[in-house]
């Protein structure tokens, strides 16, 4: 009994990153082995299907959120923060640039005298 169901979970999960082509081929395998209809061959094939995508969605959701608080548990910013500190260079950058046709006049520079040694 526990093995019939140990067995019925791996199956599952196997089915979940299973290609269409696949899917297709186990639904036909099941269909043999309980004998199904066509109707009913059908009809499960449509649930394999089914259930593959929201288990592979669910898993896809669930590792995106651990690569995320994994990244902030490392203080690694995010894609939307480096955007943001890219668009606040650019404006502070833009707002301390001297215009182009603007001379800027060098500031001469005093010599100093180097003072004798005793």
């Amino acid at each position: 009994m526990l093995e019939d169901l140990k067995k019925s979970i791996d199956k599952g999960v196997d089915y979940a990153f299973m290609t269409g082509e696949k899917l297709a081929q186990a639904a036909k395998d099941l269909a043999k082995e309980n004998k199904l209809t066509k109707e009913d061959a059908k009809k499960l094939f449509d649930h394999l299907v089914k259930k593959s995508d929201e288990t592979r969605k669910n898993i896809e959701n669930e590792l995106n959120e651990v690569v995320k608080n994994s990244l902030k548990k490392m203080n690694i910013p995010t894609r939307d923060e480096v955007k943001k500190l890219e668009e606040r260079i650019k404006k502070l950058e833009s707002t301390t640039r001297t215009p182009a046709k603007a001379k800027v006049k060098p500031v001469p520079v005093k010599a100093v005298k180097a003072k004798p040694k005793k």
